[in-house]
C-alpha cells in the first residue's frame, strides 16, 4: 500500500513536472524506481497525456533503462511507442529485446513496419523471426525463445561451466541446460547446481536426466500451463515432431498464459465473449455491448420460455395465491444450489482433481449433498412457513417438499453439465451460473407447481 502510495505521488510530481516542461527533473524521478515501477508509472502517463509527451518521457531514459522499460509494458502502449519513435530508435529497441518479448511486438505491429525492421536484420535471424511468427497465437510454439544454454553430451563439468560463462548473459535462463546431440535431438537436461557441485572432469552424459518432461511445438498453451503447475518448473524444453529442440518457455511467460485463460474462464462463467486482450477501460462502449448481449439475449429467452411455464399454471395460482410469495424463494435457492455446485466442478476440472472418467463418483457425492441440504433448508422453511407466515402444513410441505426437489435436481445438473460439456468439446466455464440458474430456474416453476398440484389437489 506505501509502495501504492509512492508510485501515484511520483506520477502526480512527474505530470506537473511536465507541464513545465522540467524533463531533466522528470528523469531523475523515473530513475529513482526501478523498471517495473517505472514501466508503471509510464502506463499511467500514457493515459493521461497523449503519445507525443508519452514518448518523450520514454526517451529521458538511459538506452539500456529504456529497452528494459519497454518490454515491461502492454503491448498496446509497445506498439504505440513503436508507431511514434524513429526507425533508428525502433531497431535498437529490437535488437536489445529479448527474442520472445520482440515476436509478441512483431505480432501486433502492421505489416509494413514488421517489412522494414526485417529489412535490417540478418538473413538467419529473420528466418527464425519468420518462423516463430507463423506458430498459432495459442500453441506452445508462440510462448518460446531460442535463448537458451545448450551442451553438448561429451563435454566435461568445466568445459560446460566456461560455455555458460560465455553465453550465458543472451540466454533466457541457465538455470536450467538443455543436452543435444549434433542433429539438435534432444538427450536431456542437467541443472547449473548440478553443474556446479559436480567435479570438474565429469562428462555431461554421466550424469544428466534422460527422463525429462518436454511439449511439442503445436501443443495448446493452456496443456503447457497445465505441466508448469503439475511440475513447478522454471523452464520447460519445447521440442518438433522428430524431437528436436527448437525452442524453451519459461515460467515467466506461462504466466501470462495462465492470467489470460483465467480471465477467459470468470468472463464465461459471467457470460461475457471477449476473444481480446484489451483492458476494460481501453474498450469502447460498443464493444462492451458486442461481448455481453449474445448471452444475455439468450437467457432472455430461456426466461420467456420461464414466463410461458408460468403462464400455464395460472389456474393453480388463481386458486392458491400465496404461492406466488414463496416462487422467487425457489428460483433462488436452485440457481444458487446449482451455481456452487458447476463453480466446484469447472475449479476441480481446471486444476486437474477432477477427470471426465469420475462422472459416477461426483454424481453419487452431489445427490448426497444436495439431499443433506435439501432437508436441512426444507426443514427450517417448515418452521418458518407454519409458524410465522401462519400458513398450513399442507401449504408448508408444498414449498419444503419442492424446495427438496429442486436443490437434488440443480446440483445434479450444476454438477455434470460441466463435465458433460467438456466431454463434446465445449468449454466447461459457459455452463457456470447464468446457463444453470436459467435452467434450474424452469425446473424450480415446473416442481413447485406439480407439487401443488398433487398435495394440494388442485
Amino acid at each position: 500500500m506505501e509502495q501504492e502510495k509512492t508510485l501515484n505521488e511520483t506520477l502526480a510530481e512527474i505530470l506537473e513536472l511536465l507541464q513545465n516542461k522540467r524533463y531533466g527533473k522528470v528523469r531523475n524521478l523515473l530513475l529513482e524506481n526501478n523498471a517495473v515501477d517505472i514501466a508503471e508509472i509510464l502506463e499511467d502517463i500514457m493515459g493521461e497525456l497523449d503519445v507525443e509527451k508519452s514518448v518523450i518521457v520514454f526517451r529521458t531514459l538511459p538506452k539500456n533503462v529504456s529497452v528494459e522499460v519497454f518490454s515491461y509494458l502492454p503491448i498496446e502502449d509497445q506498439v504505440a511507442i513503436i508507431n511514434a519513435i524513429t526507425d533508428k530508435e525502433m531497431h535498437f529497441i529490437m535488437e536489445e529485446l529479448a527474442f520472445d518479448d520482440m515476436i509478441d511486438v512483431l505480432e501486433e505491429l502492421p505489416a509494413n513496419v514488421v517489412d522494414k525492421i526485417l529489412e535490417k536484420t540478418p538473413k538467419d535471424e529473420r528466418k527464425l523471426i519468420n518462423t516463430f511468427l507463423n506458430y498459432p497465437d495459442t500453441c506452445a510454439g508462440s510462448l518460446m525463445t531460442p535463448d537458451y544454454i545448450s551442451l553438448q553430451k561429451d563435454m566435461n563439468v568445466a568445459e560446460a561451466l566456461a560455455y555458460i560463462k560465455k553465453e550465458g548473459m543472451d540466454s533466457e535462463t541457465v538455470y536450467t541446460c538443455y543436452v543435444k546431440d549434433s542433429g539438435r535431438t534432444l538427450l536431456g537436461i542437467v541443472s547449473l547446481r548440478t553443474l556446479v557441485i559436480a567435479d570438474d572432469n565429469l562428462h555431461i552424459s554421466e550424469f544428466m536426466h534422460t527422463d525429462f518432461v518436454s511439449v511439442n511445438v503445436y501443443d495448446d498453451q493452456e496443456e503447457v500451463s497445465e505441466i508448469f503447475k503439475k511440475y513447478g518448473f522454471l523452464a520447460v524444453p519445447v521440442v518438433d515432431k522428430e524431437n528436436r529442440l527448437v525452442g524453451i518457455i519459461t515460467v515467466d511467460d506461462i504466466l501470462d498464459v495462465i492470467e489470460a485463460e483465467t480471465t477467459e474462464d470468470f468472463e464465461r462463467m459471467a457470460g461475457v465473449i471477449d476473444s481480446s486482450d484489451k483492458e476494460y477501460l481501453d474498450m469502447s462502449v460498443f464493444h462492451h455491448v458486442k461481448n455481453r448481449i449474445p448471452w444475455l439475449f439468450l437467457l432472455m429467452c430461456s426466461y420467456v420460455i420461464t414466463g410461458g411455464i408460468i403462464a400455464n399454471f395460472e389456474d393453480v395460482l388463481s386458486k392458491v395465491i400465496c404461492l406466488v410469495a414463496y416462487l422467487p424463494m425457489l428460483m433462488g435457492t436452485g440457481g444458487n444450489s446449482g451455481s456452487q455446485s458447476a463453480t466446484l466442478i469447472i475449479r476441480g476440472m481446471s486444476v486437474d482433481e477432477i477427470s471426465l472418467s469420475d462422472f459416477g463418483k461426483v454424481l453419487w457425492k452431489e445427490v448426497r449433498i444436495s439431499t443433506v441440504v435439501g432437508l436441512i433448508l426444507s426443514s427450517l422453511n417448515f418452521v418458518r412457513i407454519c409458524w410465522l407466515d401462519g400458513q398450513g402444513p399442507t401449504i408448508a410441505l408444498t414449498v419444503c417438499g419442492s424446495m427438496l426437489v429442486i436443490v437434488i435436481a440443480a446440483k445434479v445438473i450444476g454438477s455434470m453439465l460441466p463435465m458433460m460439456a467438456k466431454k463434446v468439446g465445449i468449454d466447461p466455464a459457459l455452463m457456470a451460473s447464468p446457463m444453470i440458474a436459467s435452467l434450474t430456474d424452469m425446473i424450480s416453476v415446473v416442481t413447485y407447481f406439480l407439487m401443488a398440484s398433487v398435495i394440494l389437489g388442485i
